[in-house]
């Protein structure tokens, strides 16, 4: 009997990937394996997919070349830089992007090099929504290999699939046979958590082939939008609020679906309520990171039965 495809999922959320990034690095602290070992195909959507694409990058024997704690300063030392407004007029962020997407590139630049996605020492596939096809456009180290056309950068496929509306600008790209414009933004539009884009990709290239996976969220937001609250809302007030609403709502629906349609012995999604932390896509500052490391803290506390279950599930 063959063994089944280990899938790791991991969600969008911006600065709150440091959540499921130190769940990783406590994972690979017990097993004594890196990530891009522990796996046979890792999926992720916009700071999860940057964890996933980080986590695939090969060294030149082809090895995966970074741990989880490299990629965790990601997130601790260009955060900040990243998420850095050239002007604090409060109409510009109704008008334009909220961030310059020079920073986030000068980044990825250095993570990820001229890497291509073909290259990647593990199988990485990361989501992202076209907007002249109005399309999914799914970018894979399987599906770059196996025709040329559809291969392009890692920083590429990393800043496409975390360009956030209203966050960065789209990125415009060519792909496929013939050449196609594409204009591509964050794939948490439509999934933010990319367990099932994941679950159906391993099942259209091996039919049938038994999955188990770990998902792993960016923090639950608990903070209620009451009725005295939102009930007076326009355009202005619901353009920020309703990315957030989107994404959270998509992830759960994805747990519930795989839940049922999984074995729960061989699907452990670790996911956990944001009690302190800031919910906010981009809150990099000093203070709500280390926040987000508390509430990632406690997870790994909370859930121990569960990360050894996953722990063994891959690693067995």
């Amino acid at each position: 009997m063959s063994r089944a495809v280990r899938v790791l999922s991991i969600d969008g959320g911006g600065v709150r990937g440091i959540i499921p990034a130190l769940v990783l690095a406590e994972m690979e602290r017990r097993t004594g394996m890196a990530v891009g070992r522990m796996f046979d195909f890792v999926a992720g959507t916009s700071t999860g997919g940057l964890l996933a694409l980080g986590l695939s990058m090969p060294d030149e024997a082809g090895e995966p070349a970074l741990r989880t704690a490299r990629v965790i300063e990601m997130y601790e030392k260009a955060g900040q830089s990243i998420f850095v407004r050239t002007s604090h007029n409060p109409v510009h962020p109704l008008l334009h992007e909220r961030y310059p997407s020079d920073h986030i590139e000068r980044t990825l630049d250095a993570y990820f090099g001229d890497t291509p996605l073909s290259a990647a020492a593990t199988e990485v596939m990361v989501t992202s929504y076209d907007l002249l096809s109005r399309d999914v456009v799914l970018m894979s180290s399987a599906a770059a290999r196996d025709d040329s056309s559809l291969d392009l950068p890692m920083r590429v496929a990393a800043r496409a699939t975390s360009a956030a509306p209203t966050y960065f600008h789209p990125v415009p790209v060519r792909l496929g046979t013939p050449s196609r414009d594409r204009l591509l933004i964050d794939g948490g539009v439509f999934a933010n958590n990319p367990a099932m884009c994941a679950y159906t990709e391993v099942q259209r290239r091996r039919p049938g082939a038994e999955v188990a996976m770990v998902s792993l969220g960016t923090g639950d937001p608990v903070r209620p939008l009451p009725q005295h609250e939102v009930r007076d809302w326009g355009l202005a007030h619901w353009a920020r609020a309703i990315l957030h609403v989107v994404l959270d709502g998509a992830s759960e629906v994805v747990h519930m679906q795989l839940r049922e349609l999984l074995d729960r012995r061989r699907y452990i999604r670790l996911q956990v309520d944001l009690r302190q932390a800031n919910d906010h896509l981009d809150d990099a500052t000093t203070g709500n990171i280390e926040l987000l490391r508390a509430e990632a803290e406690r997870l790994i506390a909370e859930r121990d039965g569960e990360i050894d279950a996953a722990c063994a599930l891959v690693a067995g």
